[in-house]
């Protein structure tokens, strides 16, 4: 009779495992399709829905307004909140820190001390890899934003200057532009002018989405012609000129870096390796000439 009454329990608590954990997959997988592309996240996603009620009350407003901007900036703000983040953190934390343990235990380590560092060490690289995801992932974005700007500058600028408004250019811009980041958001700023927000308020926003200054210094160029009533010729040919001549300078800084970049594989590979080739004949003539 005991025996029937322990598998009967045993047999509950495995149910009742498999239910926590499972739960989170069946309630959250509508919400799945708002996720880009990445199958680790995708995997993830539902539980860290799941932790999300739990981690709100713990984003203070500094935290939500840092990491809001970095998620309009990484192109994550539809679909991605700052408690997401959170969260991910969170699940970061517990899971590789349980794996970590797990693999230790199972490859024979004993000792508490030699889990439960190493276990610190493993769950704190889970926890700090969002925010990095997330910067590099905006840094990235705000590069490729940067080689767009130039080309769809000089569009806007050639229509301005063949006769169309500045809402026509920009039309043209997002229609016939590369296809980018830049471009979409540029498509998103057209969409609020058309639902009828202001033209100058739509592109500050299009600006706070790029998080690029050179966007933000057309826009605020662009926000003074309207209230001034200049001529935006003159005005985008100049901004143009700059935005060259800026990426002109970062392709020389970036060729000035290279150097120093070679300069730890250089030491470290290709040097001793010289040195090895050049000192292994004069070593064995040393060593002749002892003997």
């Amino acid at each position: 009779m005991f025996f029937w009454i322990s598998c009967l329990a045993a047999g509950l608590s495995l149910y009742l495992l498999v239910w926590v954990f499972t739960r989170p997959l069946l309630q959250k997988k509508g919400q799945m399709h708002h996720m880009p592309g990445r199958l680790l996240l995708h995997l993830s996603w539902p539980w860290i829905l799941a932790l999300t009620p739990v981690c709100q009350p713990f984003v203070s407003w500094r935290m939500r307004r840092g990491l809001s901007q970095r998620l309009l900036t990484a192109g994550l703000g539809q679909w991605c909140l700052p408690e997401h983040i959170v969260a991910m953190q969170l699940f970061g934390l517990f899971t590789l820190t349980l794996v970590s343990a797990l693999t230790l235990q199972a490859s024979g380590v004993s000792r508490l001390t030699h889990i439960v560092l190493p276990c610190l060490l493993v769950g704190l690289v889970g926890m700090l890899w969002p925010r990095y995801w997330l910067r590099s992932l905006a840094r990235q974005r705000q590069l490729q934003m940067l080689r767009e700007f130039p080309f769809l500058l000089d569009m806007t600028t050639l229509c301005v200057e063949a006769g169309l408004n500045l809402h026509g250019a920009l039309q043209q811009a997002a229609q016939h532009g590369p296809e980018g980041p830049l471009r979409g958001e540029l498509r998103h700023a057209l969409a609020d002018m058309r639902a009828g927000v202001p033209r100058v308020q739509a592109l500050q926003k299009l600006a706070q989405r790029c998080g690029v200054p050179a966007v933000q210094s057309l826009v605020t160029a662009l926000a003074q012609a309207d209230q001034l009533g200049m001529n935006l010729g003159p005005l985008l040919r100049s901004q143009s000129e700059q935005r060259r001549v800026e990426r002109f300078l970062r392709a020389e800084k970036l060729a000035l870096e290279a150097p120093v970049k070679m300069l730890f594989p250089m030491v470290f590979c290709i040097f001793p390796c010289t040195f090895l080739i050049i000192g292994f004949p004069i070593v064995i003539k040393l060593l002749a000439f002892d003997s």
